[in-house]
């Protein structure tokens, strides 16, 4: 049995502590995680019902994901993304657009109503794609920081465009735009 000096370990836990805050790479497809609880929200002759979504579903078309801590100030962080997304009116048959709500970090008791909220969307704008990821599987995954709102945008083969935890600027949001607007031409 080998034994690690209790210096090396505290390095090595030192050093995850210091570890990039999410775990996207250009060019590279997002960490495959599986939604089991819930899962992807579908909608079926009015009714609303939940199946197991994975990553592996991102590829096919570009993408838009936003994961969002299942809390309304985590939705607002990154709203003017989502409003210019809107605003740039890009195809639905071209553009897909994942929102990821992880209700393991919303406030407590207000998961029934966040929920609620979700599937009320659905029904509204039933070309998005929304997943309600109960045990945290996306954020734990991903390397996400709890109570955010994280912004991932994926060509047409799953592969990061771009990718950041955390509101984005007004440049950024108008780089995601741009981005879009070229892979989509």
């Amino acid at each position: 049995m080998m034994r690690h000096s209790p210096l090396i370990v505290t390095a090595l836990w030192l050093l995850g502590a210091f570890a990039p805050a999410a775990a996207f790479e250009q060019g590279e497809p997002v960490t495959p995680v599986r939604v089991a609880d819930r899962g992807e929200v579908v909608l079926e002759d009015g009714a609303v019902h939940y199946q197991s979504w994975d990553t592996s579903m991102l590829a096919g078309s570009v993408g838009v994901v936003l994961h969002v801590a299942g809390r309304l100030s985590a939705k607002d962080l990154n709203a003017p993304v989502i409003e210019a997304i809107e605003a740039a009116d890009f195809p639905v048959e071209r553009l897909r657009t994942t929102t990821i709500v992880n209700t393991d970090d919303a406030v407590f008791g207000s998961t029934p109503f966040v929920r609620r909220s979700i599937e009320s969307s659905k029904r509204d704008v039933p070309s998005v794609q929304f997943v309600v990821d109960d045990e945290g599987a996306v954020q734990s995954a991903w390397n996400l920081e709890r109570g955010g709102s994280a912004v991932v945008v994926l060509d047409d083969e799953g592969r990061v465009r771009f990718a950041k935890d955390g509101p984005l600027t007004l440049y950024e949001v108008n780089h995601v735009v741009e981005l879009l607007h070229a892979m989509l031409e």
